[in-house]
């Protein structure tokens, strides 16, 4: 069998265990896609996200830069904010969001988790075009809109913040958060 036939092969096997839950097995398979075919990103973003679920946050962050240098995607950016982020370390995880989001502005993992460095550092103001362009690409995100008039409405923009609760209640009337809030600004 080819290298890349095994690569295939070992890397769907993986992304299998991993959705079932058996991490074992996921490593296991991720680890001899690597192996088999070490200029592809995708195992070590497998083998990142299991050692994020073991709690072994220092393996998985050398197993995002390595996809990372393999190649430079939102995905491995996202993960590595999300470690920094569990370490403390606010503000490079608030840059490799940034970045991630340069890359992708749908990157959710990126956009929440700067929405939540943002609210924590009283950096909205960075916050609220990242949410703005991920409305451009798809404007029915209702979790992105919500967040984006709750960060609106923590800067004292209520009149903004109210028209994107409309909307919201607009697309979906029995949105009880989004009621909640606008009840709330008043």
């Amino acid at each position: 069998m080819s290298n890349h036939l095994d690569y295939e092969i070992n890397k769907e096997l993986g992304e299998c265990y991993l959705f079932m839950g058996d991490l074992e097995k996921a490593e296991e398979y991720y680890s001899k896609a690597a192996v088999s075919n070490g200029v592809h990103p995708d195992p070590y973003m497998g083998l990142a996200t299991i050692a994020v679920h073991k709690g072994e946050l220092e393996k998985a962050m050398g197993l995002y830069e390595k996809a990372f240098s393999i190649e430079p995607t939102d995905r491995s950016l996202a993960g590595m904010g999300l470690i920094e982020s569990e370490r403390g370390e606010q503000i490079k995880a608030f840059e490799h969001y940034q970045a991630a989001l340069d890359k992708n502005p749908e990157n959710m993992v990126a956009l929440f988790g700067m929405v939540q460095i943002g609210h924590q550092t009283s950096n909205l103001d960075a916050v609220v075009p990242r949410l703005e362009a991920c409305l451009q690409a798809d404007p029915l995100k209702q979790d992105v809109r919500y967040s984006l008039a709750g960060c609106l409405f923590c800067l004292d923009r209520k009149d903004e913040a109210r028209e994107h609760l409309g909307l919201i209640l607009e697309q979906a009337p029995d949105n009880e958060r989004a009621q909640e809030l606008l009840d709330q600004i008043g």
